[in-house]
């Protein structure tokens, strides 16, 4: 194995009294406009380092050098003010964010580049090369990884133990209702404790990346590129917050299509029955267990069954249900073979509910929604393992990690 999994480090966090003005949802899930709303009246949101176009004129170009240079000067500016601070002593720091009743708690680690090179950080999602570029430069402009890259692992009763310990004792922040969760932060500096993380997670060998493999992808980027000109150094880590695979909530990623392929409503209803039993229901169709579908076209609600399920012995990406609904619906029914680029589909997280399905097709500007069964962990970790990719936009992660909490400096 190459070096320890994870690492200690030290992070850069704010004061105890900022913490609530820091803190702020991750950078990609608003536009800039909802940015520039969340940060009014907030000179400390990290919203203005995250998503810094805030603070220049609005229809500025997000990916224009002058955006990652205000960045770096906001984030320089908190420091020199005091807001954020750097532990003088690396640790670890337990990370719990609590949201709707479902709480996880995890360890915000430097996680190891060359791990995540050589696969022991395990990804399932192809990245895209502007988007890591943008999180390159973000990287670059400021110094430090500031968006934690969402992580999970195998249980383990060690890691359990440790921090059943640590949140035994009072947090050194709480922030509430950021992304509609409450994160909650303490501080491992215990050299004992410290030993015992890593070398529990050394035993555990394996991450899985939930969300953030463009962070990843643009962490390892940056590494490569600083350790040609300088060597090793700290910048051979990035910022991970892992949590126990049982805690881990993955919620439903649904569809809405445009068009029916040249189709009316019952000939598309005959078409899918052919390889579905298709049921009428009298009620929002959430499907309740693996293998089963959801569909709203013309104002009714219809629950879709498989006829037949996925062979035996298929990999790992075409045993997930979207895959199979993927090859049986969205390409040979509905034309829609590139679902990263074709206008016709559009993808809503379950946050938003079945209701959001229902307003979307009555509108008219869509024409059928699907509702599909959220992804189970470990179907994840299976198609890590094989190293091949999660089709596109079915993994949808509650509650969120917050951007500001912690951050990793590279120096």
């Amino acid at each position: 194995m190459p070096g320890p999994l994870v690492q200690p480090f030290r992070g850069l966090r704010p004061v105890a009294d900022k913490a609530q003005s820091v803190a702020a949802p991750p950078y990609d899930v608003m536009s800039s406009a909802e940015a520039r709303e969340m940060a009014a009246g907030n000179p400390l949101s990290f919203l203005h380092v995250s998503r810094p176009e805030i603070d220049l004129p609005e229809g500025t170009d997000v990916y224009s050098d002058a955006v990652y240079a205000k960045g770096g000067e906001n984030m320089a500016g908190m420091v020199a003010d005091g807001v954020m601070v750097r532990d003088e002593k690396p640790g670890y720091y337990v990370y719990r964010v609590a949201m709707d009743g479902h709480a996880q708690t995890g360890i915000a680690a430097a996680g190891s580049v060359e791990a995540y090179e050589t696969n022991l950080i395990r990804r399932h999602e192809t990245t895209r090369p502007d988007k890591e570029t943008d999180r390159v430069k973000q990287i670059e402009a400021v110094n430090a990884q500031t968006g934690p890259v969402f992580t999970t692992h195998a249980d383990s009763a060690e890691l359990s133990a440790i921090v059943a310990a640590v949140t035994a004792t009072p947090p050194a922040y709480v922030v509430t209702d950021v992304g509609r969760a409450d994160h909650s932060l303490w501080v491992v500096s215990e050299d004992d404790l410290i030993g015992r993380i890593t070398d529990a997670f050394q035993d555990i060998g394996v991450i899985y990346i939930a969300d953030g493999h463009h962070r990843s992808a643009a962490a390892s980027r940056v590494a490569a590129a600083r350790r040609a000109e300088r060597g090793a150094g700290p910048w051979d880590r990035f910022l991970i917050v892992s949590f126990p695979e049982s805690e881990v909530r993955i919620i439903d990623y649904n569809r809405v299509i445009k068009g029916l392929n040249g189709r009316d409503a019952e000939a598309f209803l005959a078409a899918l029955g052919e390889a579905f039993l298709v049921e009428r229901r009298d009620a929002p169709a959430k499907p309740e267990v693996r293998r089963t579908f959801g569909m709203y076209l013309a104002g009714n609600w219809y629950g879709l069954t498989p006829k037949d399920d996925v062979a035996a012995g298929a990999p790992a990406e075409d045993r997930l249900d979207v895959s199979l609904f993927n090859a049986r619906v969205i390409g040979p029914i509905l034309g829609i073979t590139d679902q990263r680029s074709d206008p016709r589909i559009d993808f809503i997280g379950g946050a938003r509910g079945m209701a959001e399905l229902e307003r979307r097709v009555d509108s008219g500007d869509w024409d059928v929604a699907f509702a599909y069964y959220p992804v189970s962990v470990p179907e994840l970790m299976a198609v890590a393992d094989a190293e091949a990719d999660m089709p596109p936009k079915i993994t949808w992660f509650e509650p969120k990690l917050a951007d500001g909490m912690v951050s990793l400096v590279l120096d």
